[in-house]
């Protein structure tokens, strides 16, 4: 994985030493809080309803077990023990003390992570497939050039301000895992038919208030075109897009706005200016930084181990993991292994202090030394033996995170809603753990199959809810909490947006209706194979309005 030069580690130094000097005034009084806010922002820091909110930075979804371990310290010296995955592969903290956060920033440094461009308008931390560098399918590695990304729109000075704030994803096999078409710009890697490596383009995608799937901009975009492309592409977004009004202002609403040919005729003619330049890719610098992230060497092995075989036999549970926390692995004898930070009734993306220690352990011992964070906020293990599954369960039962549940319907997508967000209209977390709570017998999970239940406390869709094949949006109306739902949403390489099917429901009834819209799934499929999104999309919203609501 990527360790940081020079470079690096002086520019983050030199930040946290800024920002302790910030805080410091601050909390003298010479800064306002309004003085106080850009700054703090460029640095990570939030106020949220209670307290403020540490937002770090988790580059492409990347870390170690000395970054996981520290994460815990963070957690156990600064806050309340525990912290928070996000859909956007980072960790929030949500109750440091200001003046705690020029220490948190400088032990973040300690071990090459920092919180910088994790808010603000700015290109955020840039996300990808949490199986890279693993995944049977995979064409290439997505996170070299997520790294070259990061090293390119690290304080931008022209992108430091842009309109809004601008996502970037990036997947590197067929079967889209990062939701590259719900971001400004979307990346998956391709070859074109001399084998060259390259990047299908999209742009445009996002969810919030006005939600859109990215349009396509280019088929095959040259490896050595990645900087100069996506310059393009911001270049002409920070020339037009729209700055009077922060709802119309992200690159989604400038394609509708303008049209897609006029924007891409826009970007190529920008393109063409600058594509020969100091930002075309070196072959030799791409080489240069995959180095960084080569796989570890790993021994092939039988796919098939007579201890698993036989645990699975006699532990139920256990083979409910394997069937479900398991992704294939380009290396015969090895999977990747999904840690479900969803347990029935618990918080969706929360871990302890203690759990993060132990997460490290068993990176150590059983993977190499890497973890990954999902945009589906669960930790992924991406290298390890199949023999080694028994040892590694029991540890993951004894601490609470044996649950086999990933894809299913309690691994639950939820944002942290009104328990702590300022702009939430309505709590998330509650309705998922009810939602946890009702389905979370692993017989009925079974019976249901896949199904990604998304749950966002505001129009802001933190929680995703528009492409979750059931989504949640939580809504105030007349001083009471009310949510919407959505069906047929996706964000895989079939990506769509949620239809709302009709008026809300209360947060009694919420979870009635959602039991109810399963209920009617499963007495509509054609067999156990189709899953729900499959029948939703072949028998439409009719059956499900009118089970919900008595009307077709």
């Amino acid at each position: 994985m990527y360790r940081y030069d020079e470079f690096d580690q002086e520019f983050v130094d030199q930040r946290t030493a800024q920002f302790a000097d910030q805080v410091r005034r601050r909390l003298a009084g010479e800064l306002s809080e309004d003085e106080f806010k850009p700054l703090r922002l460029m640095n990570g820091l939030y106020l949220q309803l209670h307290a403020y909110m540490l937002r770090v930075a988790i580059p492409y979804g990347t870390l170690n077990g000395r970054q996981m371990r520290k994460l815990a310290h963070i957690a156990r010296t600064y806050d309340r023990g525990y912290g928070h995955f996000t859909t956007r592969q980072n960790i929030q903290f949500n109750w440091p003390r200001l003046e705690d956060t020029p220490r948190i920033l400088q032990e973040l440094a300690e071990v090459e992570m920092h919180a910088i461009q994790t808010s603000g308008n700015c290109i955020r931390n840039v996300t990808a497939d949490h199986f890279a560098g693993a995944a049977a399918d995979e064409i290439a590695d997505p996170r070299p050039y997520a790294e070259i990304l990061r090293q390119w729109s690290s304080i931008h000075p022209e992108f430091t301000f842009l309109p809004r704030k601008f996502k970037i994803a990036i997947t590197g096999a067929p079967h889209d895992r990062a939701a590259v078409q719900v971001h400004d710009i979307g990346l998956q890697l391709a070859r074109n038919d001399a084998g060259e490596i390259g990047f299908v383009v999209f742009v445009g995608g996002g969810l919030g208030r006005t939600p859109m799937i990215g349009r396509k901009v280019r088929d095959f975009l040259p490896e050595e075109d990645l900087l100069a492309y996506s310059e393009a592409i911001l270049r002409v977004y920070n020339r037009y897009g729209r700055r009077d009004n922060k709802y119309k202002a992200r690159i989604k609403i400038l394609v509708h706005e303008t049209g897609l040919e006029e924007l891409k005729a826009d970007i190529e003619a920008e393109f063409d200016k600058i594509r020969h330049g100091v930002l075309r890719l070196p072959e030799e610098e791409v080489h240069r930084i995959e180095a960084y992230f080569a796989p570890p060497t790993l021994e092939v092995l039988a796919v098939t181990d007579a201890a698993v075989e036989a645990r699975k036999a006699s532990d139920a549970a256990f083979a409910q993991f394997v069937a479900h926390n398991l992704n294939p692995h380009r290396v015969p004898g090895h999977v990747s292994v999904t840690i479900s930070m969803k347990p029935i009734g618990g918080i969706p993306g929360d871990a302890s202090d203690a759990q993060m220690d132990v997460i490290a352990d068993l990176a150590e011992r059983y993977g190499h030394d890497e973890i990954r964070i999902s945009h589906e906020q669960n930790v992924i293990l991406p290298h390890v033996a199949i023999r080694d599954l028994p040892a590694l369960f029991d540890v993951l039962v004894e601490h609470k995170m044996a649950e086999g549940n990933a894809g299913l319907i309690t691994d639950i997508i939820a944002c942290p809603g009104m328990d702590y967000c300022a702009l939430a209209t309505a709590r998330s977390i509650p309705v998922a753990q009810e939602i946890s709570e009702r389905f979370g017998n692993a017989e009925r999970q079974a019976e249901v199959g896949e199904l990604k239940i998304k749950i966002s406390g505001c129009i802001n869709a933190c929680g995703h809810h528009h492409v979750g094949h059931i989504g949640i949006l939580g809504l105030e109306k007349k001083g009471e909490e009310f949510y919407q739902i959505t069906l047929g949403g996706s964000a895989n390489e079939e990506s769509s947006i949620g239809k709302i099917v009709g008026r809300g429901f209360s947060s009694e009834t919420v979870v009635d209706a959602i039991e109810t819209l399963v209920d009617t799934y499963l007495g509509l499929r054609t067999s156990k194979e189709e899953t729900f999104l499959d029948a939703y999309r072949r028998i439409g919203e009719e059956p499900f309005k009118e089970a919900l609501y008595g009307i077709g």
